[in-house]
């Protein structure tokens, strides 16, 4: 399909679109920076964690109800901004907004990730994505979409390789371990239908590893996609599949991740 200045829109508006949903999702979960109200935090082995620690930022917003606010409002309304300047066509406050989402972005999730509320890994998106609104021009949007899709093809076939890799996929009896560990709390007192399924799939570990080779083999189809974009559709659903199977099965609400499915989504696009 050839780009117009709509393939541009519809990355954008879909993008606004996600965050926002994710947004509610937050806020009725109680997971917003404000509803955790963060007490202490962890840190993570990595360069860029410790020179953001090294502001003293994450510290300050511990116990500090109106840095809550501050930072949940601003990280919050940074696509709206960016949409309006965006939609009004105004160039050079759209990119001094995508510029601003881009460090309000990173500053944020790196900081929110460091209290026991989640893990950065699912959070990549609202890192990379400013970057893609950051772009001038239609071609270099394209290329650096593009390049946003083979991140996330490689962001989840790695996944698989690893397990590879670690031997946990030549384990039988990796999966029931995996859900013991997980879900200890729940088997303490099974009385509901999520816990005896649980513990079921621990008393027979051949079937719940049968379960762990499926998403092995889910998470590798992936290298597809490094080949051709004729199964991005497919790609599409199976990922969203991994996602429910993921929220079920381990209790782990990867949604942020989901904007990536855009690069899917909208892979056939071609600036010839």
């Amino acid at each position: 399909m050839q780009l117009t200045p709509a393939y541009r829109i519809d990355i954008v508006k879909g993008y606004c679109i996600l965050f926002y949903v994710l947004m509610l999702h937050k806020l009725w979960h109680g997971f917003t920076l404000f509803q955790l109200q963060p007490s202490l935090f962890n840190s993570r082995f990595d360069l860029f964690t410790w020179l953001i620690m090294k502001t003293g930022i994450h510290q300050w917003l511990l116990n500090n109800p109106t840095g809550w606010i501050l930072f949940d409002v601003t990280f919050y309304a940074m696509p709206l901004v960016y949409w309006y300047f965006f939609y009004k066509k105004k160039t050079r406050l759209a990119f001094c907004s995508a510029v601003a989402m881009l460090l309000v972005n990173w500053v944020y999730v790196q900081c929110y990730t460091l209290y026991p509320a989640n893990s950065i890994e699912s959070y990549t998106a609202w890192l990379l994505f400013p970057f893609l609104f950051i772009t001038i021009n239609l071609q270099s949007f394209y290329f650096v979409f593009q390049g946003l899709r083979y991140f996330f093809l490689f962001f989840f076939a790695s996944a698989g390789i690893w397990k590879i890799v670690q031997g946990s996929i030549f384990n039988v009896e990796q999966m029931s371990g995996i859900l013991l560990v997980q879900h200890k709390e729940y088997l303490i007192d099974a009385n509901n239908f999520f816990s005896y399924a649980m513990y079921w799939l621990i008393e027979h570990p051949v079937v719940a590893f049968s379960l762990f080779v499926i998403s092995t083999i889910l998470e590798l189809s992936f290298v597809i996609g490094f080949f051709t974009k004729k199964y991005d559709r497919i790609l599409l659903l199976m990922f969203l599949f991994f996602l429910l199977a993921d929220v079920f099965f381990m209790r782990i609400p990867y949604w942020e991740v989901s904007p990536f499915l855009l690069t899917l989504l909208y892979s056939k696009h071609s600036i010839r």
